[in-house]
Order: structure tokens, then sequence, then C-alpha cells
């Protein structure tokens, strides 16, 4: 007998003794559990109800109700590749994967189909779908996969890289249509649900919350009014659903934050529903989409810059520069203007002003609120359309502002340096020469070549009258004005 099958032997057995002893000389009551046929003690198992139906407390008639809005989308475009491999030695290793005739030269192929995989939301029964432009950018072959497992071609009817929002057309009718809601409406703690195809696994729902709204100045886009979420999105995801609680499209999920590890890390971006609606109608009625356009440079309001412009509180945003012959300037705008509304609504940062004045159309007359020297007017200017992207260059906003003028040098500005610059030879100022990086003006905003033209709007033209601008101002409170490049803006 083995040593395992007498162990199981003796504990049966002292098992036995114990449970005949109890029953014999103990008055110990037990419950002995019944014993299946193989010996193994039957489980008792708590069974639900089944006439109690399925949860209530979760999201589960939302999803079933929005999961048939939203498609896959598989796209592919031929791509040109650059012939890198000519010349290279021989080698195995890389000929399992490329051919035997890898390193040869003659055979490597100068094109190859390159694929894509996202997601896109159904916005009307006549088949027309909401996603992203970088999820069909440049693609020769667009399919859409139902929620019914059904496979569709889809024309690409538009695209606005700049908002990164692209519509397609299905073939057919009667599709389900998602209700859109008002983006606007949304507030920071309502529940979100991402809806889409991460990964390329499958239709996939996960929840959060929505974490912040009109997130900007990220880089991502030209166009940015994100909704930010907690709600998890992937890679494939571009270009599905974000969702209220009430299953009302709120958004058109977009970017993450990933950190180079290309999964969720809880900070995810949308595309706010009223954006991309606007986007799609202005593509559907114009085939593009134009925007309006001011012709102004503007900067955020930093705390430095109210206290030198006489301002108790941050509001609004600072005309840096204004474009010549633009909107702005035949409207009255100045440079050293600060813009407090638009159309009676105020104006919280540069992002905010400058993504209102793009959604509007050319030709649009609005009125600004502006503060010039303490004194408030009312100016009504007539909106011109957005220049090509070179000319817009010149409209960029700058965000350049902190503390400046210890640890900086300056010479005066002659013609020739002006014309190195690419200035013309009239322009004068004092030219900064140098910065110390240890100077707390190190940081502060100023570029060496910058060309300061004013300290609290009074005109300098050589070094002198820098000095004397900066001794009468004061330097915690000097407002300067600096060209760069042909650009000006505001640094305090």
């Amino acid at each position: 007998m083995s040593g395992i099958q007498f162990l199981r032997k003796s504990r049966a057995l002292a098992l036995g003794t114990a449970l005949a002893a109890g029953a014999g000389g103990y008055a110990i009551a037990r419950v002995t559990p019944s014993v299946a046929a193989g010996g193994h003690v039957r489980a008792s198992i708590k069974i639900a109800d089944p006439s109690e139906g399925p949860s209530k407390l979760g999201f589960a008639p939302i999803v079933k109700q929005v999961l048939p809005n939203v498609v896959n989308i598989s796209s592919s475009k031929v791509v040109r590749t650059p012939n890198q491999l000519e010349g290279m030695p021989s080698d195995p290793f890389f000929q399992q994967f490329f051919g035997k005739h890898f390193g040869s030269g003659s055979e490597v192929p100068k094109q190859r189909r390159e694929q894509s995989l996202g997601s896109g939301v159904i916005v009307s029964p006549e088949g027309y779908v909401l996603t992203n432009n970088h999820v069909v950018d440049g693609a020769t072959d667009v399919k859409v996969t139902l929620s019914d497992k059904r496979e569709l071609k889809a024309q690409v009817i538009g695209t606005d890289p700049k908002t990164d929002v692209a519509v397609l057309k299905l073939e057919g009718s009667n599709f389900p249509a998602i209700t859109l809601g008002d983006s606007s409406n949304v507030q920071v703690g309502d529940y979100a649900l991402a809806i889409g195809n991460p990964f390329g696994v499958g239709q996939t729902v996960t929840m959060g919350i929505v974490s912040a709204k009109g997130r900007g100045n990220l880089g991502i886009e030209d166009y940015e009014d994100f909704i930010q979420t907690d709600a998890p999105i992937n890679p494939g995801n571009s270009g599905g659903a974000l969702v209220n609680d009430r299953g009302e499209l709120v958004g058109i999920n977009t970017a993450i934050l990933s950190h180079g590890s290309g999964g969720n890390e809880g900070i995810g971006f949308a595309i706010p529903a009223n954006l991309a609606r606007d986007v799609m109608k202005q593509i559907l009625d114009h085939g593009k989409v134009t925007r309006g356009y001011l012709g102004v440079v503007i900067q955020p309001i930093t705390p430095a810059m109210a206290k030198a412009l006489g301002q108790s509180e941050l509001k609004g945003v600072l005309v840096g520069d204004v474009s010549p012959k633009g909107p702005a300037q035949t409207g009255g705008v100045e440079r050293g203007d600060v813009i407090l509304d638009l159309n009676g609504k105020a104006i919280n940062d540069s992002n905010e002003l400058r993504n209102t004045i793009a959604m509007m159309q050319p030709g649009q007359t609005v009125t600004l609120k502006v503060s010039r020297n303490g004194n408030m007017r009312d100016l009504n200017v007539k909106l011109g359309e957005l220049p090509s992207a070179k000319e817009e260059a010149r409209n960029e906003r700058s965000d350049n502002s902190k503390n400046t003028l210890e640890g900086v040098s300056v010479e005066n500005l002659d013609a020739e340096t002006a014309k190195e610059l690419g200035l013309p030879a009239s322009t004068k100022g004092v030219i900064v020469t140098d910065i110390d990086p240890s100077s707390p003006k190190g940081d502060s905003g100023l570029r060496k070549g910058d060309v300061i033209q004013e300290v609290n709007h009074q005109p300098v033209h050589n070094v002198a009258e820098f000095e004397q601008a900066l001794h009468k101002a004061g330097k915690e409170n000097a407002l300067l004005l600096v060209n760069r490049g042909g650009t000006t803006l505001f640094i305090a």
C-alpha cells in the first residue's frame, strides 16, 4: 500500500470513529451533509429567482439602445515606401521576413497598403456617419461594419483636418441613428459612456465621468475644445461615441494621453457634439468648412500683465498684434486692446475666442467689447475668411508672458540688423542681445533677437529711451511690446 493510500485510509478510519463516538456517547447535535454516489459532499447552491429580471441599476438599457448606432470602420490606402533597403548586405535574419532577394535592391517593393481601424457614429437614418479625419485620412477604400455584422462600403463626403472630423455616407436608408445631445450642457462630473472598437476586438463599452471641459492648447488639433473623460479610451476607439446617461451623443472620441504606452491612462478627449455637428453641416452644405477671420494675435492675460494694464481681474484676452488691413483693424481694434466679450458673451481665454470666431461665417458682423487704456468701448467688426495656412501663421496666438528685464542685455537696432531679422530697415526699437539663463528673467518669454518697441505703450527708439521708459514705469510694472519676426506681442 502506498504512503498516500495509507494516509487516505487512516483519515477515513478516524472520521468513522469520530462519527460513531458522537452518535453513541455524546449528546451533541450534528448536521451530516448528504453524500453523493461518488463520495463527494453535495454542493448547496443558491440560485436567483428567474423572475427577477436584469439589474435596474446599470446602464444596460442605454447601451442596448446606443450600440446599433456605433459602427466599426476599416480603411486602407496605398502608400509609397522609400527604397531605403537598396544596397544593404544580404542577411538571413531579414530574408526570412522580406524574402531571399532582400538586399539586392531590384525586388524591394515601392508601394504598400496601409490599414487603419477605428469607429464611427451613425447620425442620420440616411446613412451619414461621423468619425475622425485621422481614421480615414487619405483612404482609398473605407468599409463599415454595423452592429448586426453587415459590412458596407462608405463614401468619404468631406473632412476637416483642423478639428479632426470626417463625414461618411453609407448606401441605403433607414439606418439606426443616434440622438445628438447638446454638448454645451455637459457638466464636469456627469456620467460618460465611451463606445467603440478598441484594438479591433469588437464593440466595447466603458464607463467614466466627464473630467473637464474646454480643454485646449494641447497641440493635438488646430482647433481644440475637448471634453475630457476618464472613461477608458484606447486605439481603435477613435471616431466612436461618447454618450451621456440618456444615451445622447455628446462627443466624438478622438485622442488619449498615454505617455508612450499606447493604452488608456484615464485621460481621454472627445470633440464636442455641437462642434462636430457644425462641421458636418458645413461639409454637407458647402462641401468644405469655411471659418471666420478676425485678424489679430491674441494672448492670455497673466497676473503680471493685469498689473501692468491696471486691471484688477484676469478677464478677457490681450491683442498683441493686428493684421494690416484686416477685419479687426478695419473695425477699429488696436494693439493693446483687451477683448472682454463677443456678442455679449464673456471671453475667458484666447482659445475660446479663437474657436468661437472660427465657427462663424465670413461676412458676419460681431460686436466686441474692449478695454483701451481703462476705457470701455464697443466695436463692430465684419469677419473675413480665414486665410491659407501660410497666411494664418501670423495669427497664431502667443502664450509667452512672465516677468522680464533683469539679466537682459539690449542694444540699439540699426537698419542692417533689422534686415537680418527679416524686418523693414525703418523698424525702430532695441534688440535683445543676451539673456542670463541664471536670472529669473531667463524664463520670461523674452528671446534673444526680440526687438522691444514699446514700454507701457510708450515707443522707444534707442537704449536711452528704453532705460528712461523703464525708470518711469518701474521694472515690475513694465509692459513690453516685442517684435518677433514681424509679429508683435506683449510681455510683462
